[in-house]
């Protein structure tokens, strides 16, 4: 799953040698040498001490407090940095899809490493390294900032920058840099090697609360957990935000953003509807059936014009309507439009219920609050949607990782099991793993 087990001697093999026919020359590249040792050539070194500023443009993030190791031997996997909590380390780039490689494991010892991404997107679970072992894991981090791209003519009509709010809290989906988290008890991380990949399919999505990147813990979405399902030959961008309606995402130009970025090839996933339906929000309501249908055809028509392909998601259940319908007509009006406009449709209200119900007395372990999930949850419910990718055989599935298997919502994963670690910070220190009222979804 996204990994290449390497002899001790790599630093040659590091090198995009094995993946040069994927990606074409980058305008932009990056080599990091991680460790107190001596500096591989060509390549540069990163201490414990590195810290992150602007002028430099790479380093840890302030909070991290990671230490060095060095071995001796080898120059590029003889020392490493690790660390008993969870630290964070940022390069400033463009925007556009990055392709990732880090050279993971200890002469030594025994090494465990998750990794997510900017606003803890999830990308890799896991990955143990024995003593003497080397593993390079590979994923693909889509980056962005609010600026619009290519600027307005003069007099035209819009705006130059996303309209950001304060359900935004956390900017690190919205920033020049591209951030990993490294996770779990003992990650240790030899080498970092970043590209550009704009040739690869994205995969965008936009949503409310339910998809978004949530920023901090105990909350979660299925979108931010996403990308831990698919292989590197594929990016996935989340452009979901709390609040969003279909009308606020248009007028908060966060459409004209996505599409700016939008190429032949990509995909658009929407899941919209929690706020859409409340009628105490006059300016964003949407009535189903009828000015509900004619948005989503909009956007549908916006992505067909870029050669890209639109899915239709439901909005999955909330915790008090495991069985009954909080959604009214909403799931109904989404599945009818799919129908009409031949869309590829994900039924996560419906795979959602059986989620629950059959989760049980752990169905408590999936929830935030009423609306909102837990990692668990998130996670889970992502598996609802990756199975729908393939329920629906798109060629999207084709980017599935291997090892996926098939996923029955009346089975989910026992709670006991569920390994993904939580990133630092939580509930209460500098943001909200959910928006605070239940309204506000």
């Amino acid at each position: 799953m996204r990994l290449f087990i390497l002899p001790i001697l790599v630093c040659s093999c590091f090198a995009l040698a094995p993946h040069a026919q994927d990606v074409p020359a980058p305008p932009a590249g990056f080599k990091f040498d991680f460790g107190t040792g001596k500096a591989v050539p060509g390549w540069t070194k990163v201490t414990p001490d590195t810290s992150y500023s602007d002028e430099r443009g790479y380093g840890f993030e302030p909070g991290s407090m990671p230490s060095g190791i060095d071995r001796g031997g080898d120059p590029l996997t003889g020392d490493f940095i690790t660390g008993s909590t969870p630290f964070s380390f940022s390069v400033k780039v463009s925007e556009g899809n990055w392709l990732v490689r880090i050279m993971l494991g200890d002469a030594s010892g025994e090494s465990l490493t998750t990794i997510k991404s900017e606003t803890r997107r999830l990308m890799l679970e896991r990955l143990a390294t024995k003593a003497g072992e080397f593993k390079v894991a590979t994923f693909v981090c889509n980056v962005r900032n609010s600026r619009m791209t290519p600027p307005l003519p003069a007099n035209a009509p819009g705006g130059s920058e996303v309209r950001l709010t304060n359900l935004d809290p956390n900017r690190l989906n919205w920033d020049d840099k591209l951030t990993i988290e490294f996770l779990n008890d003992r990650h240790c991380i030899c080498a970092i090697e970043i590209i550009k990949a704009d040739n690869l399919p994205t995969v965008f999505l936009a949503g409310d609360s339910t998809v978004t990147d949530q920023p901090r813990e105990p909350g979660a979405s299925w979108g931010q957990m996403l990308p831990a399902f698919f292989k590197p030959d594929i990016a996935v961008a989340n452009y979901a935000a709390s609040g969003q309606t279909l009308k606020s995402f248009i007028t908060d130009l966060r459409l004209d953003k996505l599409l700016s970025q939008m190429k032949p090839g990509d995909w658009l996933v929407l899941q919209f509807g929690h706020n859409d339906e409340k009628r105490n929000w006059p300016q964003t309501y949407v009535e189903p059936f009828k000015t509900h249908k004619a948005y989503l055809r909009a956007i549908i028509a916006e992505a067909r014009l870029r050669g890209a392909t639109p899915v239709l998601i439901t909005p999955m259940e909330r915790r008090g309507g495991i069985e009954g319908n909080t959604h009214g007509e909403f799931p109904a009006s989404i599945m009818e439009t799919a129908r009409e406009e031949n869309v590829p449709v994900i039924d996560l209200w419906s795979m959602s219920k059986k989620l629950y119900a059959a989760m049980g007395k752990q169905v408590s372990e999936a929830f935030a609050d009423p609306t909102h999930h837990r990692n668990y949850g998130a996670y889970e419910l992502a598996k609802c949607v990756v199975q729908g990718i393939k329920d629906n055989r798109l060629p999207l599935a084709d980017h599935i990782v291997d090892d996926f298997g098939k996923f029955d919502p009346a089975h989910p994963d026992p709670f006991a099991s569920f390994r993904v670690p939580a990133s630092a910070g939580r509930m209460g220190t500098g943001g909200s793993a959910a928006p605070k009222s239940p309204t506000r979804q």
